[in-house]
């Protein structure tokens, strides 16, 4: 039985603090929690389930705060939402039918390939552009695959979102970035549904790691709300470049 001890915890609830803060932001927060899951000893497939719990706390905190400023509708998500939930739970319970090895190969490259985009791409802030797919093709396509994906691995699905909504839907940043996470919530949802199936988390602790996140995911939306792209783009861009090398470490 995994019994830590209060340095333990103090050492996961400021993981989770400083990993809702920068996901509210751009994502990439589990790239903070489940490593310090595992450094605390926690078996690696409940690290995965724990980190789907505490996770959803900062995305739902981060789609209440950016709706509240303006920058989404939430109401208007609800289906796209449905859709992300269902998609990720047939994603988790599929992790055994599908070569995710190969996919763990692939990761690495299209996260170094949102990276460059975000950093090179000129012109990107926080101006809507032409839409490329109407509304209701972009919630039967993109958000399924993304949350089918997030079911069955997981990191980089906020990334993945924002690309989609900068290069698809036509959103400027910071509108991407609100609009990623109802949809990102909703994934959480469904992966851990599916996890639930075969096992359980800790609860305690990801309750705990979740308050930390609520705490971090309310700050860092609100900075990213006064600020936009200015903070979101460099960030997002650091966040995909560090989760594409610990995914190259983890391979190697």
């Amino acid at each position: 039985m995994f019994e830590p001890s209060t340095e333990i915890i103090l050492f996961l609830l400021a993981a989770a603090f400083i990993a809702g803060f920068v996901d509210s932001i751009a994502g990439g927060g589990g790239l903070i929690t489940v490593p310090a899951l595992l450094l605390a000893g926690v078996p690696p497939v409940t690290a995965l389930a724990t980190n789907k719990v505490q996770g959803l706390f900062g995305a739902g905190m981060a789609a209440i705060n950016y709706a509240r400023a303006g920058h989404v509708n939430l109401l208007r998500q609800l289906k796209p939402a449905v859709l992300s939930f269902a998609a990720a739970l047939f994603g988790a319970l599929s992790v055994n039918a599908l070569p995710t090895d190969l996919i763990r190969w692939v990761l690495p490259v299209l996260l170094v390939a949102i990276a460059l985009f975000f950093a090179l791409k000129p012109g990107l802030d926080d101006t809507d552009r032409q839409q490329r797919l109407p509304p209701a093709v972009f919630a039967l396509t993109f958000v399924p695959l993304i949350g089918f994906y997030d079911g069955l691995l997981g990191p980089g699905t906020g990334a993945f979102f924002m690309l989609a909504y900068v290069a698809m839907a036509g959103h400027g940043i910071l509108k991407a970035t609100a609009h990623t996470k109802l949809l990102n919530f909703a994934s959480n949802v469904g992966a851990l549904l599916g996890f639930l199936i075969v096992l359980s988390p800790l609860w305690v602790i990801g309750l705990a790691m979740g308050a930390a996140q609520l705490a971090g995911a309310y700050l860092g939306s609100n900075l990213a709300s006064r600020i936009g792209a200015k903070l979101i783009k460099p960030l997002l861009v650091f966040a995909s470049t560090a989760m594409a090398l610990k995914l190259i470490t983890d391979l190697l």
